[in-house]
């Protein structure tokens, strides 16, 4: 099973359709919501390469990016292996 994680802000639209997908294919995530914490955001920028965008999406801790990021996976029909993945691989 995939470690999967999500920074997000409770009343992102990107946030919450980002969440709906993950949800909708079955997937346990840890979602860090940092509204407001600019501590956290700083953190998060320094994960992932400095975009400070919200959601910012790790897989394994590899990061995947945004929204449009994991749709894009999705999309080209690759998320499903990237999910499939344990941390161990």
């Amino acid at each position: 099973m995939a470690k999967v994680e999500i920074y997000t802000w409770s009343r992102c639209p990107f946030c919450i359709r980002a969440k709906a997908l993950l949800k909708e294919k079955g997937v346990e995530f840890t979602e860090y919501c940092i509204d407001g914490d600019e501590t956290a955001r700083a953190q998060m920028a320094k994960r992932a390469n400095g975009r400070r965008s919200l959601p910012q999406i790790f897989i394994n801790d590899r990061h995947v990016g945004g929204c449009d990021d994991l749709h894009e996976l999705e999309d080209r029909g690759e998320l499903d292996s990237w999910l499939q993945a344990s941390i161990d691989n």
